[in-house]
């Protein structure tokens, strides 16, 4: 074990002068008399006046005053020379006394003295010159250094960028290689200031030179020109096609002037043709080309004798949710509206009448060569089946037609082409109670009707079923009298009460709330239970009987305490007779006595 010799009181002072905290200034002027102390704090004040502020971490311009093998000493302004540790200098040996160079403040000891670094100040100075690139969006020449996963490394200002493969080139490099060691224009696109990453991009660049080249071929571009080019792309909706280093757009309508479905019909990859320019956009550089105006229009070679009313022979090409467009002859396309296919008006689509493919006859009814516009119908090849409509189906009149359409509140029924007619849901049975038509019929059921009303101007017939038998409400009304009492099966429970099938009548049903469900024992009548039931309301006009089994006994339960209450009044009144008699007897009776007595008097005193 080593032998520890013991400090002696001189070190530990020692100690304590080197410590940071120790009071130098004060230490030094105990040595000093007050006179002196006073000078020296006037030549300290203006010795400190014509210092620099220097402040940790800020950059300095300096010289180099001195230079050993460890160590370089660099004036920088302030009151005692900064060192630099040689080892920063290992890739700049043109160094010498004399040299200005720029330096970071790292660290101001105690003592004034200042710990510089060269290396520190040039990495602030390239990171503020790429963030100004950034920010001005200046151009600037990078290494590339070497190659890694996802791109390349390129050094600008000293400082390593992530270049992506996908910012090489505007086509896809395979092979990185080829790029290391090469200087190459570059654009910062990006700098991650936490991370200190910084992207670049070199294809910003050649895509700007493209779109430069692109503007001023452009510029030079007008409507009505005809140009050759090359189909570059192929979509569902047209073609890009190359104009020599300008992409222009061909849409599938300007390809032919027949309807096609897409546009390999017309044109294939990589195919020369000859293009009309039909617009230029010199803003959004984009240019739109023609193929079919190139051709002659159809429209030309129509028969110049077709006018309003003329017949005419074509095939449906394209369905929409307003008609059909129908091919008169390739290239010419007249409108048939969904209003003018037929006189029926329930049509809800043109496909409930007609399909793509379909040949028909059609009426010409507008006609504008100009505008190229062409209107057709099909139903006026026939008449009007609505003209004296009010004269074939009078009121009253019974027929039978074919179902056609379900609706949430009946149903259409088609008595002739042409002429339909609603039969509403309320309409169809006296008895039944219908939620939906599809519950009483089907699609295609041949049904026989009665008209109820007509609307000629409207086009409207309003049909019904039930009334063509009596109404049986009317006998029923008769017989399910209110207090009328009649038997019945439960035939359907649920949470307010149930419904009765009445056994004298198969058809009819009548409806017990659920208070009136109890038996006389207290308790409830069930599922197929038979009972006796008293009509308690009944209405014709809704096909409503509200019945009730409670009412019976309660009703009989009720007469018998009438009854006694009747009796009892009886009894009591015929009581109160008798003695009021008597009394009245007795009064009558004193009251003639005492006239006697009264006149007996009266003679006496005369």
């Amino acid at each position: 074990m080593p032998y520890k010799t013991k400090k002696t009181n001189s070190q530990i002072n020692d100690k304590k002068l080197l410590n940071n905290k120790f009071d130098w200034e004060k230490y030094e002027m105990h040595l000093y008399n007050k006179t002196s102390q006073k000078e020296r704090k006037k030549l300290e004040e203006i010795y400190t006046k014509t210092l620099p502020k220097v402040k940790e971490l800020e950059i300095y311009k300096g010289i180099i005053t001195n230079i050993t093998n460890k160590n370089i000493l660099v004036d920088f302004g302030f009151k005692a020379e900064g060192i630099l540790p040689m080892s920063e200098f290992r890739e700049n040996l043109s160094i010498k006394i004399g040299s200005k160079i720029e330096i970071m403040v790292l660290k101001i000891d105690y003592k004034g003295q200042c710990i510089l670094s060269y290396q520190k100040a040039k990495m602030l100075r390239n990171w503020q010159k790429i963030n100004k690139v950034y920010e001005q969006s200046e151009i600037v020449l990078g290494y590339v250094s070497a190659r890694t996963k996802g791109g390349l490394i390129v050094e600008v200002f000293g400082i390593e960028c992530f270049l992506p493969g996908s910012h090489i080139n505007v086509k896809p490099v395979k092979d990185y290689d080829n790029y290391v060691g090469k200087t190459m224009e570059i654009k910062v696109v990006k700098i991650n200031k936490k991370t200190k990453n910084v992207v670049v991009s070199h294809k910003i660049l050649i895509e700007r030179d493209i779109e430069e080249q692109k503007k001023e071929m452009i510029s030079k571009l007008d409507k009505g020109q005809v140009l050759e080019g090359k189909i570059k792309n192929i979509l569902p909706y047209g073609a890009f096609v190359d104009l020599g280093g300008v992409d222009a757009l061909l849409h599938i309508t300007d390809m032919s002037w027949p309807h096609i479905n897409h546009p390999t019909e017309i044109v294939q990859l990589e195919q020369e043709l000859k293009f009309v320019i039909l617009s230029v956009d010199k803003e959004k550089n984009r240019v739109q080309l023609g193929l079919k105006q190139l051709q002659p229009h159809p429209w030309d070679s129509l028969d110049p004798k077709l006018k309003v009313g003329s017949k005419i022979n074509g095939k449906v090409s394209v369905l929409a949710d307003y008609g059909a467009f129908i091919e008169i002859l390739p290239g010419v396309e007249a409108l048939l509206h969904i209003s003018e296919m037929s006189w029926y008006t329930d049509l809800s689509s043109p496909k409930d009448f007609v399909q793509i493919g379909d040949e028909l006859e059609a009426l010409i009814l507008t006609i504008d060569r100009k505008d190229r516009k062409m209107s057709l119908s099909v139903k006026r090849l026939t008449k009007d089946p609505w003209v004296d409509i009010d004269k074939k189906y009078v009121v009253g009149s019974k027929h039978i037609g074919i179902i056609k359409k379900f609706t949430n509140f009946g149903l259409f029924v088609e008595l002739e082409n042409g002429i339909s007619g609603i039969l509403y849901t309320n309409d169809l049975s006296w008895t039944k109670k219908i939620k939906h038509p599809s519950d009483f019929c089907k699609i295609n059921d041949k049904i026989e009707v009665v008209v109820i009303s007509v609307d000629s101007t409207g086009r409207k017939l309003n049909l019904g079923h039930k009334q063509l038998t009596e109404n049986p409400w009317n006998k029923y009304e008769k017989i399910y009298t209110i207090g009328s009492i009649h038997e019945g099966i439960i035939c359907n429970s649920f949470e307010k009460g149930a419904t009765v099938k009445f056994t004298d009548n198969n058809i009819l049903e009548g409806f017990v709330p659920l208070r009136f469900l109890e038996k006389k024992d207290g308790s409830m009548l069930k599922n197929r239970d038979k009972a006796d039931f008293k009509i308690i309301e009944f209405n014709k006009d809704t096909r409503r009987i509200m019945i009730s089994h409670t009412s019976i006994y309660r009703d009989k339960i009720q007469k018998k305490k009438e009854k006694r209450i009747k009796s009892r009044k009886f009894e009591r009144s015929t009581l109160g007779d008798i003695e009021g008699l008597v009394k009245l007897k007795e009064q009558m009776e004193r009251e003639k006595k005492e006239e006697e007595r009264k006149k007996k008097n009266k003679l006496n005193n005369k």
